[in-house]
């Protein structure tokens, strides 16, 4: 008997954004997702997928203590989508038409291209650059 655990993707990550709205609109206009709502959770969280792969917004709660967004303690440092080296390509152009800032780093295996959202959470884009079986050891 094997009981070794397989995690097969990321299903989502969890943020909390001031105004949902806002994030909704960006999250489609700029990464394409598409907003999923379950009926039987009311009204959040808001899912906004890519496949399986997606993210689940919640509202901030405003009163709490605000954490400094440059901080490296305890938070979310930032989530990532996988994206096939054309829609990196892709990515790199639709950021400059938005007139988004981006940065992009090497990361020996992979590509990344990175942005802000709206709440100021890091967005990432990589990209595979290296065989697959370099990195994924199945």
């Amino acid at each position: 008997m094997n009981n070794k655990l397989k995690i097969e993707f990321l299903d989502h990550v969890a943020i909390r954004v001031k105004d949902i709205e806002v994030s909704i609109q960006w999250y489609e206009k700029v990464l394409g997702l598409k907003k999923h709502q379950l009926p039987k959770w009311g009204a959040y969280p808001i899912f906004m997928f890519s496949g399986k792969s997606g993210i689940a917004l919640f509202p901030a709660k405003k009163d709490d203590t605000e954490l400094d967004p440059e901080s490296k303690n305890v938070k979310i440092d930032h989530f990532a989508f996988n994206v096939t080296n054309e829609n990196f390509e892709k990515a790199k152009r639709h950021y400059s038409d938005l007139d988004l800032e981006y940065s992009i780093q090497d990361h020996y295996y992979f590509r990344s291209i990175y942005t802000k959202d709206p709440d100021g959470h890091t967005v990432e884009l990589t990209t595979l650059i290296v065989d697959e079986n370099d990195v994924y050891f199945t």
